[in-house]
């Protein structure tokens, strides 16, 4: 048995009381919980929205020792932090960007101090820091958010994520609790296998939202369609676009006929980009209009609809979008909008996304040559890397490039991450006796020179990542004085300056290979595009689906065979005014042969041709509201 198992724990709703003020857990929860507690590695498959952190946070809180958390989202490390630490609770966040300095400060307090939590981004699970500290660690848990990421058959698979199998051999004693919003069988099952679970265990929560109405609408209007929901459901509300462009010709057409409306799109600067998130979250603006880099970490309860203005690319990703809306648990919806050529340009799309062998090996020698890394250089180097920028000089669909670098990734070739916080970094390009020499004839220089050298090691032989503040604090300049120093000092050819930045990065995992001695594996490759086929198929099957529930039909995706219609949804008002109209017609024609005669029951069944069940119905009903009554001898009488 696991050691943490038999660990004693204080009372789990008093947890949960004295630290969140809830009396209760929302379904699901407390079996996750404590599957936990008893030292279980646990695949804990919750919907959207459903409260998946308190299942990591309340066993860390009943017990003794540090709970590492995994997590590729920089924002919601550092909103997941700050809620604790307003509780009382000691919790840090090591990402790309802090400085090294700023990284050992945190992993020595984990290691040694009184720390609960501990949120890492998957790419610092690789550095030697880390893995030396966390040996030193109290681990008593080890949570995988967004987990689907570490399956090479999920729609968002991350080879970082591949990592911490490898930091698991070095806290074997601590259970995984793997936590996804969205995994098919295939995926949970290749989940549980890369984390090394001891044997399966998935705990499933219903993914069934019964306050959320989906609805696809069929138009070739679509503008029309949005103004009809923007106009019909109050609150506030996000309009998916795929484009940048698109989002922001939206943003001001529906600015221009009087609504509170704002977008947000990779293309934004970072602060930008908070400042509008901001103003959407706090109610300044009603309605977001963007990308779906608008995505995980988004914590508003009160948002009333979703509209996906584009198909998505998969279930997957639509069911995350739409979730989003309604997590307060009253009414809201979802909207697809359909036009009668969305087929083919998906499936245009997914040819273009599904580059051959030889464009990805061109896509390959273009990026190295993008970041200037020559054959036989760039093992374990990184560069900032603007995708726009590369596809627009090279004449690239971007949708192509990143289905390129998804295959050179799982082929163990290079990285592209997701666009984030990057500290600045400088290397020096001067020897040292060179460096000397220029301190001494220059004394505006030396200052500055001397404090990086004192507080960063290593700069004469690699990047380093840097912090302009902390510099600022031990040399007693400002932070513009010292970005403005370091610039001099990279146009005088002295370093290489990149400064902090918040934007992808490339990552060579080998060293750069001339292109013909590239090899991707042709299992991996059609079996990722095979995957990809289905995925666009079974979004265009749902959006085609005129007859079964919406909801059902992606409880049942996501592998929850005993769906039971929502109720709310298009498909099922539909049904309801139809059975409606039925029934209606049924009394209607009922009435007219009970007036015109009195008959039996069975007679009136034969002479409807009806289910003898509806029948009885609309005679209860007609009964009921004093319409007929039945003779001694059993007929049926008209009486008004």
């Amino acid at each position: 048995m696991n050691e943490f198992a038999g660990r004693k724990h204080t009372d789990l709703t008093e947890v949960l009381r004295k630290h969140w003020g809830y009396t209760q857990f929302r379904a699901g929860q407390e079996a996750i919980i404590r599957s936990v507690l008893d030292g279980r590695d646990t695949l804990a498959l919750m919907p959207t929205g459903g409260g998946k952190s308190l299942t990591y946070q309340v066993p860390t809180l009943a017990r003794e020792g540090l709970c590492i958390v995994v997590t590729p989202l920089i924002a919601l490390m550092k909103d997941q932090v700050d809620r604790l630490r307003r509780q009382g609770v000691s919790a840090v966040a090591v990402h790309s960007g802090l400085s090294y300095r700023q990284t050992d400060i945190a992993l020595d307090n984990c290691a040694f101090g009184d720390v609960k939590f501990l949120y890492v981004a998957p790419e610092r699970l690789a550095s030697e820091a880390f893995r030396l500290r966390v040996q030193r660690m109290n681990v008593s848990l080890l949570a995988v958010d967004e987990a689907h990421c570490i399956s090479q058959w999920g729609y968002d698979f991350r080879p970082s994520y591949l990592r911490i199998a490898e930091i698991r051999r070095l806290i074997p004693d601590a259970p995984v609790l793997a936590l996804t919003a969205s995994a098919t069988t295939l995926v949970a099952e290749d989940i549980m296998e890369r984390l090394g679970f001891a044997e399966p265990n998935i705990l499933r929560s219903s993914f069934a939202r019964p306050n959320l109405s989906y609805a696809v609408r069929h138009t070739d209007d679509k503008s029309e369609q949005l103004l009809r929901v923007v106009e019909g459901v109050e609150g506030a509300g996000i309009i998916y676009m795929r484009t940048r462009e698109g989002c922001e010709q939206m943003a001001e057409s529906l600015r221009g006929q009087g609504h509170s409306v704002s977008y947000y799109h990779a293309g934004l600067p970072h602060a930008e980009r908070a400042m509008r998130q901001e103003e959407w979250t706090s109610g300044k603006v009603r309605i977001m209009v963007a990308t779906n880099a608008f995505g995980m970490g988004i914590d508003k309860a009160d948002v009333r609809f979703v509209v996906h203005y584009s198909m998505c690319d998969s279930l997957e990703s639509y069911y995350q979008e739409a979730g989003r809306a309604g997590r307060d648990g009253r009414r809201s919806y979802a909207v697809l909008l359909a036009a009668s050529d969305d087929d083919s340009k998906i499936v245009k799309r997914f040819d273009a996304e599904f580059p051959p062998l030889e464009d990805i090996k061109s896509i390959y020698e273009k990026a190295c040559d993008y970041v200037q890394v020559a054959v036989g250089d760039g093992l374990y180097a990184s560069f900032v890397f603007n995708i726009h920028d590369f596809c627009s000089r090279e004449h690239l669909y971007i949708g192509k490039v990143k289905a390129a670098m998804d295959l050179l990734a799982q082929n163990g070739y290079m990285t592209l991450t997701d666009e984030m916080e990057n500290p600045a970094r400088i290397i020096f390009c001067v020897s040292r006796d060179d460096l000397y020499k220029i301190r001494v004839d220059r004394n505006d220089l030396d200052h500055i020179i001397r404090t990086v050298l004192r507080l960063y090691n290593g700069v004469f032989t690699e990047f380093r990542a840097i912090d302009e503040r902390e510099i600022a604090a031990a040399s007693g300049y400002t932070v513009e004085r010292v970005k403005e120093l370091l610039k001099r000092m990279w146009q005088m050819r002295i370093i290489r300056y990149i400064p902090s930045n918040s934007s992808p990065m490339l990552f060579f995992d080998e060293e750069r290979l001339p292109t013909k001695d590239l090899y991707i594996s042709p299992d991996t490759y059609l079996h990722r595009k095979r995957l990809m086929r289905e995925r666009f198929e079974n979004m265009l099957a749902y959006t085609a689906n005129e007859t079964e529930c919406r909801s059902a039909v992606l409880q049942r995706y996501f592998g929850d065979a005993e769906a039971e219609d929502c109720g709310v949804c298009d498909i099922c008002l539909a049904k309801r005014r139809r059975a409606k109209s039925v029934a209606r017609d049924l009394a209607e024609s009922a009435a007219e042969i009970i007036r015109a005669e009195p008959i039996t029951a069975r007679e009136l069944c034969r002479r409807l041709k009806a289910d003898p069940s509806a029948v009885a119905e609309s005679v209860d009903r007609m009964r009921a509201e004093g319409k007929i009554s039945v003779e001694p001898s059993g007929k049926l009488i008209f009486i008004g």
